[in-house]
């Protein structure tokens, strides 16, 4: 099958339309990643942090449509890429759900899964063609963004302080 080189990457189609959703899902994609990491070391309070998390939220449910988008067009090849996508939007989904019921520790948990499952996607994808990464190997990518990050996770649920917030008031 024909592909496309970019940065590197090869893109399993040289079809106009796949690669046209292709480069939104990498926008989208990279979108979340930074606003992510804003919203991770931001701190925890109205303004940068909640700015960057829902920034973060709808740039993964647009990589997560385009993500699908380009699975189902290549199942067999990509479903495992349509499963992380799936798990990593849900435990977005849980974790905007929580901090909206004010559960902090839930939301924290969901966010923190959402985006190792969302690293890890791309690496299972896309590491065999990343410098240093191109040296693991594949069973390695499935595996060390969450060696990595669920420590961090767990470091900062255990830590987060036993507060409460108030309700919001209902408008």
């Amino acid at each position: 099958m024909a592909s496309t080189i970019v940065l590197g990457i090869p893109i399993p189609s040289t079809n106009p339309y796949f690669l046209a959703i292709a480069g939104l899902h990498i926008a989208f994609g990279l979108s979340a990643v930074v606003a992510g990491l804003v919203a991770m070391l931001s701190r925890k309070a109205r303004g940068r942090h909640s700015t960057f998390g829902t920034a973060y939220f709808w740039a993964l449910a647009g990589a997560f449509a385009t993500m699908s988008l380009l699975s189902f067009v290549r199942w067999s090849d990509d479903y495992h890429l349509f499963i992380l996508g799936s798990l990593s939007f849900a435990a977005a989904c849980f974790g905007r759900h929580n901090i909206r019921r004010r559960r902090v520790r839930s939301h924290l948990a969901g966010m923190g899964t959402s985006y190792i499952l969302m690293l890890t996607a791309f690496y299972v994808d896309n590491g065999m063609h990343l410098p240093l990464w191109d040296r693991l190997p594949q069973i390695a990518f499935w595996f060390l963004p969450g060696i990595i990050g669920l420590p961090l996770l767990a470091y900062y649920l255990v830590r987060l302080p036993k507060y409460k917030l108030s309700p919001r008031p209902i408008a």
